[in-house]
């Protein structure tokens, strides 16, 4: 396997990567049912695609595609406020379905013969798969860092109180809509992220590109990686990005093992093959345990004392 190989491999599964984890803001910590992901990719991409053939900045028409992503997510945001569940989710299956058109009619976006793009440049080289992978690797690092940060905020805090019970979140003074708001800008922002990198990456972008299939795609990779988690959609997405090749040989076959791969883990294993209680992450982290043990925080040092004087007292 050539580099030039692996590298157009690995380019597109840290886009994909990138795209789950954007997913998974808002279906895995807000809860909320996300199935037209990939119109939000399409509009990042197109954004992006148009600037930069009209003359535009690649950098500035990424800051651009997440912003025109986010706006619309801000709009998906307030529509979400009065859909739950199975209504929200066939509300953007929709949306996705709306967006594909329109993306296929218009002029500006090449109708249906699509947007040709030219690589950018990066410090005086015109960018290949492998810059594509490595400016992909350090978004990824950035929004992975930031996700650890939010969780451990009071708006990651929020998120997972709305996630579990929304009304009860309401009874405890936490303003719902403004958070599921916040969670469908934030996710809808980095899908556009990911789509102007793709459109460049890819040189070529069509309405296909986004269609509804895409955004089933995304949703089985945060779904088999495991919804909720920064490991289960980076999981999912490089494995299933991978997939593909291994399945060249049955290239007939590829997508309806994908789609059986779905049907399992949503049967057999709905949190996922790395999710916080499947069997197979807690079994990875028994095996870590042996060879390197859980550092005791303060909280416990006070309780082996406490457990200590009490037994000795006795």
């Amino acid at each position: 396997m050539g580099s030039a190989y692996l590298f157009s491999i690995l380019s597109t599964a840290a886009i994909f990567t990138l795209l789950a984890l954007s997913l998974n803001i808002i279906t895995g910590y807000a809860g909320q049912a996300m199935m037209g992901i990939a119109a939000f990719f399409g509009i990042g991409a197109y954004t992006a695609a148009i600037i930069t053939v009209a003359g535009g900045n690649f950098w500035l028409a990424l800051i651009v595609a997440i912003i025109v992503s986010g706006i619309f997510g801000v709009l998906l945001g307030v529509i979400s406020l009065r859909l739950q569940a199975d209504f929200l989710a066939i509300t953007t299956i929709g949306i996705n379905f709306v967006m594909a058109a329109v993306f296929n009619s218009l002029k500006i976006t090449g109708g249906t013969l699509g947007l040709t793009t030219t690589k950018p440049m990066l410090f005086g080289t015109q960018m290949n798969n492998t810059s594509f992978f490595l400016v992909t690797l350090v978004f990824i690092v950035i929004v992975c860092l930031l996700i650890t940060k939010m969780r451990h905020s009071w708006f990651g805090m929020a998120l997972a109180s709305i996630e579990n019970d929304p009304g009860a979140s309401r009874s405890f003074g936490i303003n719902v809509n403004k958070y599921q708001i916040l969670a469908f800008t934030i996710g809808t922002a980095l899908a556009g992220l990911a789509g102007g990198l793709y459109s460049h990456r890819m040189g070529f972008i069509s309405s296909s590109d986004f269609a509804f299939v895409v955004s089933i795609e995304i949703v089985s990779m945060c779904v088999i990686g495991g919804l909720g988690t920064l490991r289960g959609p980076i999981f999912g997405a490089v494995f299933l990005s991978i997939l593909p090749e291994v399945l060249r040989f049955a290239n007939d076959y590829r997508e309806l093992v994908s789609a059986l791969l779905l049907v399992i883990m949503v049967r057999f294993m709905p949190e996922g093959l790395l999710g916080d209680d499947s069997p197979v992450w807690k079994a990875i982290m028994k095996l870590w345990r042996k060879f390197v043990p859980k550092k005791k925080t303060r909280a416990d040092l006070i309780v082996d004392d406490y457990l200590a004087e009490k037994g000795g007292k006795s």
